[in-house]
């Protein structure tokens, strides 16, 4: 057993930052890159993808890079693990494979699946399995016919068992984010999968370093003014120990800020009810959570309990809902905010005149009250300029598109002094609902193949 586990987040989204990865790898020592590229929009972006090219529905990122840190991982024994495989595991794990054949390495991929349950729906409704909206409790079957991705949330214990058979690169798909750290510090000190305190620690670990830099200095509200070179800012290192602590830190020599505001920053991000933070390994509870400065950049987390999982795994269901627009126009000073609401009144007049109608038409002024609405009260009347931004979304792509055709015109049938259209005519698009649901652990059959 190992006395201590270093876990380096290198991604917090699909599409963070490309560098942070190989910093981690190069800047520093470090055990394990976990790489988060999942969010419940992203499932059902890659589904369409793979309904185009059934080559694809992975994080097509992930493969560049790959290439880019592979042999630095081999040179320093660092293992890789990654939910980047989407829809299509199997096609980011042969498109590694390769990559790893063209620099000339021996790896082991383990593949990750079972999340995945789109086409055991059906059957999952004839056997009388109920799947419900956890939160209004409407039925699956009133949107079945719109889904386009159902991915089961999946924990550490898969990624365990691909760590225990060899492998280097652990690639899924819906692994949960806190999953990814916790399944590491369980192989290497070889936890329990009922010691709950420790599974709840490795959990927390997870929470805390799963988005990134927004833990170490990005997005933080606490004197954000004075945290050094964002431009450089060092992703986040879990330094993890067999009873459970663990500190956070990052790569010396790196820009942002690692204490215990910034900890308290993520802790607080998705949290929920925080004596009960679910997920399929443990129920974690926050509120015995104890941070202490114990250095420049190093906060020791310790104290941590957790209680037993449920018999539950939540399931992330996207379906079709419609269809969208929004455009855009700025006006200048003088009286910018004034010309900006009636262009809007003129706006919504003429959709009203041309029989058009939407579940929703939304306006907003950017620079007056985009963030914070009503309570923003009334600006000051010499406001250099307003972006007018105004949506509209249907179940009617045709009113849709002809809501696109009248924004234009208010150019020269609308108030004075427009002095941007961004982006032209603007582009409808799909609305992608989500529907959350919880679905028996038993049905659900994962495998873990090595290739």
């Amino acid at each position: 057993m190992k006395e201590k586990v270093r876990v380096a987040s290198g991604q917090g989204f699909w599409g963070d930052l490309l560098t942070a990865p190989i910093d981690q790898v190069r800047k520093g020592p470090i055990d394990y890159l976990m790489l988060d590229y999942l969010a419940e929009v992203t499932m059902s972006i890659m589904q369409k993808q793979r309904s185009r090219n059934p080559e694809a529905g992975y994080a097509r990122d992930f493969v560049d890079l790959m290439r880019e840190i592979l042999p630095d991982c081999v040179e320093k024994n660092i293992k890789v693990i990654s939910n980047a495989g989407g829809v299509n595991v199997k096609g980011c794990a042969e498109a590694v494979k390769r990559v790893a054949q063209e620099l000339g390495l021996q790896i082991k991929i383990g593949i990750i699946s079972g999340d995945d349950i789109l086409n055991h729906l059906d059957e999952f409704s004839e056997k009388g399995i109920e799947i419900k909206n956890m939160d209004t409790d409407e039925p699956l079957s009133s949107i079945r016919d719109r889904v386009q991705s159902a991915n089961v949330y999946l924990g550490a214990k898969p990624i365990v068992e691909a760590l225990e058979k060899g492998a280097q690169i652990v690639i899924g798909g819906r692994l949960t984010d806190t999953g990814l750290t916790l399944a590491p510090l369980i192989y290497e000190f070889n936890w329990a999968f009922d010691d709950w305190d420790k599974l709840a620690a490795g959990t927390i670990a997870g929470h805390i370093i799963e988005c990134g830099a927004q833990c170490s200095g990005g997005n933080c509200q606490y004197e954000w003014k004075t945290i050094p070179d964002l431009a450089n800012v060092g992703f986040p290192i879990v330094e993890a120990y067999p009873n459970g602590e663990f500190i956070i830190t990052k790569h010396e020599n790196t820009g942002g800020r690692i204490n215990v505001p910034s900890i308290k920053e993520q802790l607080l991000y998705e949290m929920g009810d925080p004596r009960n933070y679910i997920t399929p390994d443990v129920i974690a509870d926050f509120t015995t959570i104890n941070l202490e400065q114990v250095g420049e950049n190093r906060v020791r987390v310790f104290g941590i309990k957790g209680r037993p999982n449920t018999e539950f795994y939540k399931v992330s269901i996207s379906y079709s809902a419609g269809w969208k627009a929004v455009g855009t126009l700025v006006y200048a000073y003088p009286e910018a905010y004034e010309k900006a609401k009636a262009a809007n009144e003129i706006l919504r007049s003429r959709l009203e005149k041309l029989g058009l109608k939407f579940d929703v038409i939304l306006t907003e002024y950017v620079g007056v009250n985009a963030t914070h609405g009503h309570l923003a009260g009334e600006p000051s009347p010499d406001i250099p300029e307003v972006q007018l931004r105004i949506g509209v979304r249907s179940q009617d792509k045709a009113a849709v598109e002809r809501f696109t055709k009248e924004i234009a015109p208010l150019i020269l049938t609308g108030p004075p002094a427009v002095t941007g259209f961004a982006g032209g005519r603007p582009k409808v698009e799909e609305v992608i609902a989500y529907f959350p649901a919880l679905i028996p652990k038993n049905l659900i059959q994962t495998s873990v193949e090595i290739i």
